[in-house]
């Protein structure tokens, strides 16, 4: 019988690896960076074995997707920013009998779900970067679900997440469970972007200040009211993937029924335009 024993929404910000970096990046991230290596640390000490991952860099048209290969391997250079992330090396186990059984578990709750298993499907950076750290903290497999979806709603979304929880119940695996975007997502234009320092700060006043509204919220357990302005949300403020990671994340958590007190362990900052965090939510 399988758990899901830790869920968190991370960030996966480029600025993440070049603050590792010679330049002017350099340093600039780390506080997020040990965020995500406590996150890891955490799921250690949890027994983790797998982590699954709802990718808002991962974009599909139709249907919901899983990649359920049993092992990534490459070099990853960003087709979205080559600038930033270039021949970053990867190597991680997957775990194909758990990304299956979602895929057909949740095409059985009504949302039709493929599952590949492809070498040439490579993995998107929303799900490499918060890997790339966690894996020195602890080695885990993974499992990348498609979490940017352009033709989708969130009812479909919490229900895929409710199958996320089902097959992991149904498995033999203890899961970490990871939303990876932003919160608001407004990037700066182009020609706004150096004359705002735009790496180190926020387009919109509204969006930073609805971003650390929804913080309070999810510190108190306030998710129900969290969960009727999401929708809103999302499009008021850019959402990243329209923000279909945390409705993944909500459905398995139980949706509006959950009732956890998150802990921040990255303090809120802005990246381009857009604002980032690394939040635990308690199983």
């Amino acid at each position: 019988m399988g758990d899901l024993v830790l869920a968190a929404k991370m960030t996966h910000v480029p600025t993440l690896q070049m603050s590792e970096q010679e330049g002017p990046i350099k340093g600039k991230r780390q506080a997020a960076i040990d965020g995500h290596l406590e996150i890891a640390r955490r799921a250690k000490a949890l027994g983790v074995d797998t982590v699954v991952i709802c990718d808002t860099h991962w974009l599909v048209n139709a249907g919901y997707h899983v990649n359920a290969n049993d092992h990534f391997e490459g070099l990853l250079t960003s087709s979205e920013f080559p600038q930033f992330i270039r021949d970053m090396p990867y190597s991680h186990r997957g775990n194909p009998a758990l990304g299956e059984a979602i895929a057909r578990t949740a095409t059985d709750m009504g949302v039709y779900t493929l599952a590949h298993r492809l070498d040439s499907l490579d993995l998107e950076y929303g799900t490499l970067v918060p890997m790339s750290f966690m894996a020195r903290e602890h080695d885990m497999k993974v499992v990348s679900v498609a979490a940017f979806c352009t033709v989708h709603g969130h009812d479909e979304s919490r229900v895929l997440g409710q199958a996320i929880r089902k097959a992991i119940e149904d498995s033999d695996s203890r899961v970490m469970l990871v939303a990876s975007g932003s919160l608001s997502h407004k990037i700066w234009s182009n020609k706004e972007y150096a004359p705002n320092n735009g790496t180190f700060t926020i387009s919109s006043e509204f969006n930073r200040q609805v971003d650390l509204m929804v913080l309070e919220m999810w510190q108190r357990g306030d998710h129900a009211t969290f969960l009727k302005m999401l929708g809103d949300y999302a499009h008021h403020c850019s959402g990243e993937g329209a923000m279909h990671d945390t409705a993944m994340l909500y459905g398995a958590l139980g949706w509006d029924d959950y009732t956890g007190q998150c802990e921040i362990v990255t303090p809120y900052f802005p990246s381009s335009g857009t604002g980032q965090v690394n939040v635990i939510f308690p199983v």
